[in-house]
């Protein structure tokens, strides 16, 4: 690890001070609990010449109940998250998402904002500066050469949140303020399959809150992850779902996952299992259906195929949990 930079903290009492912080200063970074942006700027990854402290900003470290749902604000901790007696209830994927991250002081101190616009990962990339620069860096950053695909000019390094799936699962919406003023997306529209640039943010643009709508609320919903160590890794797949039967015949259906492409996603043609019985047969086709749709490169220490049957496996055994 290298030294820290110096730079310059800012700590703005509202959502539009920072925003307009980060748009005078492009080199300048939003900061929560910094449990993963720091270590990049320690790798000189990152290198911000100014860091705006999102911390104080009361709508952002908020969980309020509304007329539509949950909204949930940025600055939110993993372990409050984790812990919020309607979000364990009501939305469970999304409790045992938050309450799965890393270890304990990483939950007490990382947020659902950083979590959801994690940096996407890669063996070739989350390295120290001396390990890259012998190795030409990368095509994701300062070099010109992916070395997962040497021969391609695509980025595939892995998207490796946990809150996401369990949102999108729950078809959350993502609050954002910007220099244009404040709007609102589906939270699915926060990304795209690209390694390099996986969010679809404008400029300047900051993530303010999540909401869980109500429409979602008290659906059985979970989220299952694999990983190699259990106290600090990122998933090397995960997957969430929810799912609600009557007399075992399914009446809703909603899978995804994790760690697999460089976004996270739904699965695609899951409707089609709706007014079938949840046996055998439907969970090995949903399985399979995970595995078909993940497209895992080698980003990281285990095998891509490994995580593709990882991950069908994780979808399965899930469906399986919610079923009964």
């Amino acid at each position: 690890m290298e030294y820290l930079p110096n730079f310059q903290v800012h700590r703005p009492g509202t959502a539009e001070e920072a925003v307009k912080l980060r748009v005078d200063n492009v080199d300048a970074r939003f900061l929560a609990g910094g449990t993963d942006m720091i270590v990049n700027v320690r790798r000189g990854i990152e290198r911000p010449s100014d860091l705006i402290d999102l911390t104080h900003i009361g709508e952002l470290t908020e969980i309020r109940e509304e007329a539509e749902g949950i909204r949930v604000g940025a600055a939110v901790t993993l372990q409050q998250l984790s812990d919020h007696e309607t979000v364990r209830k009501s939305y469970r994927a999304a409790s045992e998402a938050a309450g799965s991250v890393a270890g304990p002081t990483h939950r007490a101190y990382g947020t659902v904002g950083g979590n959801l616009c994690l940096d996407t990962r890669c063996l070739f990339y989350n390295q120290s500066e001396w390990w890259r620069s012998s190795n030409a860096y990368c095509l994701k950053h300062r070099g010109e050469v992916c070395h997962v695909a040497p021969g391609g000019r695509e980025c595939f390094a892995a998207y490796s949140g946990d809150l996401a799936p369990a949102m999108l699962v729950h078809e959350a919406r993502a609050g954002l303020i910007g220099p244009d003023g404040r709007r609102e997306i589906p939270l699915a529209e926060l990304y795209r399959d690209d390694g390099m640039d996986h969010l679809t943010m404008a400029p300047g643009e900051l993530l303010a809150s999540v909401l869980l709508p109500k429409e979602t609320a008290d659906i059985p919903s979970g989220y299952e992850k694999s990983r190699v160590r259990g106290s600090i890794d990122f998933p090397l797949a995960g997957a969430a779902a929810r799912l609600r039967t009557r007399d075992g015949v399914i009446e809703d259906i909603r899978v995804a996952l994790t760690g697999v492409r460089s976004w996270p996603f739904a699965l695609t043609g899951t409707d089609r299992f709706i007014g079938q019985v949840l046996d055998d047969n439907v969970l090995d086709d949903l399985r399979e259906m995970a595995r078909t749709q993940s497209k895992p490169m080698r980003t990281g220490t285990v095998a891509p195929w490994y995580r593709r049957r990882v991950v069908g496996a994780l979808t399965r055994r899930l469906a399986a949990r919610l079923g009964a």
